[in-house]
């Protein structure tokens, strides 16, 4: 059976500064007509920055910030927009150093996901940096977030207590868990 739907019309809803709202009038299998409102959203990027600390254990770099929908500090991996035609790698190098201040030697894309497929066309694409040197973070204006590390069994922990429900965090710690056992690789790249 063809799954597929197609558009028949287009039209838009909202266009604001960061996200575009689109009406669909669409075609489904069967040939009955429906429509669909998504969000249309330039794509963004995450990153699991690899850290070691002074006994030798690794951590990875983490974020607490407050997002507004959900009213709640929320613990997250950095992440950022992609700005428009903008190249991955440049999006995620500039974000690690804006909200953390460190810089990686290394580089890996691990990966893309979809986390809300059923009304967002955005996509993130998932790095992974080591090779970290610190330096000043240089937050956005209005854009508030402490930094800290955690073990990648502390994580876990905190998604098994309901501390961590981010969904790209858990898609990257998922992601971060299956290097650490060598089950997925990772091809890295000094920059």
């Amino acid at each position: 059976m063809d799954l597929r739907e197609r558009q028949l019309s287009s039209e838009a809803v909202y266009d604001g500064n960061f996200l575009h709202v689109r009406r669909d009038r669409i075609a489904l299998p069967d040939n009955s007509t429906s429509t669909r409102e998504y969000i249309v959203h330039s794509g963004a990027v995450v990153v699991v920055p690899l850290i070691y600390d002074a006994s030798g254990a690794l951590r990875v770099v983490l974020e607490r910030q407050f997002r507004y929908p959900l009213d709640r500090v929320f613990i997250e991996f950095p992440a950022g927009k992609l700005e428009q035609g903008e190249d991955s790698l440049v999006c995620v190098q500039r974000e690690l150093r804006e909200e953390t201040g460190y810089i990686a030697s290394e580089w890996a894309f691990a990966g893309v996901m979809h986390p809300t497929i059923a009304y967002s066309t955005e996509h993130i694409d998932i790095w992974f940096a080591r090779g970290l040197q610190a330096g000043p973070a240089a937050l956005d204006a209005g854009e508030f977030l402490e930094v800290f590390t955690a073990t990648p069994d502390e994580m876990s922990d905190w998604c098994a207590q309901g501390l961590v429900t981010d969904g790209k965090t858990l898609s990257c710690l998922l992601w971060l868990h299956h290097v650490l056992s060598g089950r997925w690789t990772l091809d890295w790249q000094s920059v």
